[in-house]
């Protein structure tokens, strides 16, 4: 299985919508939502990641979750992997790899100490036992666990089958400038987008991450690459309100499902528990946001 480092741009997360009455996987609305991020000209896709609320699947789930997107379209994807050891990790790439087959540009594993070696030994684990190519992601504020930039960096650089690194570790841009200097892998950012502008600054390959409108990250990226910084503040300005109002702690995977949903992506915006959902009280600010982007937009 190859595992080429993973082409600049916007690898968009994709989130798992669910029946409001049922609370099953809504396979309809997932096969549309793919479609869209297809037709606004993303590099790739990211299934089952945080955004997917792939702790709170079955395997069965995952496993028709990658159906349904793999069926729906033929761009590259990276499969997250929930699980922080490496047996339950490996147990979870296993079936992806059979899924999405040739599809498959790498399994997103997060960083689980803060030890570089152990961390290198681990991740060669999941790569000889799978055969994927490997996206480390940093996101201590689910794991819980902290690593410098540097030690990041030394391990990485003992994992050949490394991909990519997601940098989610406040603050990011030093520290993607860090690992982009010090790994030559590309680095991309996420945390909903909002240091996106920094982020490509310091040296960034683009963005994974979940957002609304995931328009204005492709809109901002390729603008970077077209006209550096000036270019991309531009395009990007317009769509920053919502990328922060997004951003609010506990509640913005309520926030970005109910923005999808409002755009007619998803059928509903259920989030399952303790997932909370978005307060009714924040409904006319939400309609203010998209009424602006969706202004720009037409």
């Amino acid at each position: 299985m190859p595992t080429n480092p993973l082409q600049p741009g916007v690898w968009g997360v994709v989130a798992t919508p669910f029946t409001a009455s049922t609370m099953d996987v809504d396979e309809e609305s997932l096969a549309r939502l793919v479609r869209h991020y297809r037709s606004i000209g993303v590099t790739g896709l990211t299934v089952l990641g945080v955004f997917g609320e792939a702790v709170r699947l079955s395997a069965a789930e995952k496993r028709a979750v990658l159906e349904v997107v793999v069926d729906a379209v033929d761009l590259p994807i990276v499969v997250g992997a929930s699980a922080t050891s490496p047996g339950p990790v490996i147990e979870e790439i296993e079936p992806a790899v059979e899924v999405v087959g040739s599809l498959l540009a790498g399994a997103m594993v997060q960083v689980n100490t803060s030890d570089p070696r152990l961390l290198a030994d681990q991740l060669n684990t999941v790569h000889r036992a799978t055969g994927a190519g490997l996206v480390v992601q940093d996101y201590p504020l689910v794991t819980g666990v902290s690593i410098g930039a540097q030690a990041l960096a030394d391990a990485v650089g003992e994992v050949e089958s490394a991909v990519a690194i997601k940098a989610e570790a406040p603050p990011t841009p030093p520290a993607i400038a860090a690992l982009a200097e010090r790994t030559g892998a590309p680095v991309f950012g996420g945390l909903g987008g909002v240091g996106l502008l920094d982020e490509l600054a310091a040296g960034s390959a683009g963005a994974m991450t979940g957002f609304s409108f995931p328009e204005g990250l492709v809109a901002c990226v390729d603008a970077w690459r077209s006209g550096g910084y000036p270019a991309a503040h531009r395009a990007y300005l317009r769509y920053l309100p919502l990328v922060n109002f997004e951003a609010q702690p506990r509640i913005g995977l309520a926030i970005r499902k109910e923005a999808l949903r409002r755009r007619g992506l998803l059928a509903a915006s259920a989030v399952r528990a303790p997932a909370p959902t978005m307060p009714a009280s924040m409904n006319e600010q939400l309609d203010r946001h998209l009424a602006a982007v969706e202004h720009v937009e037409n």
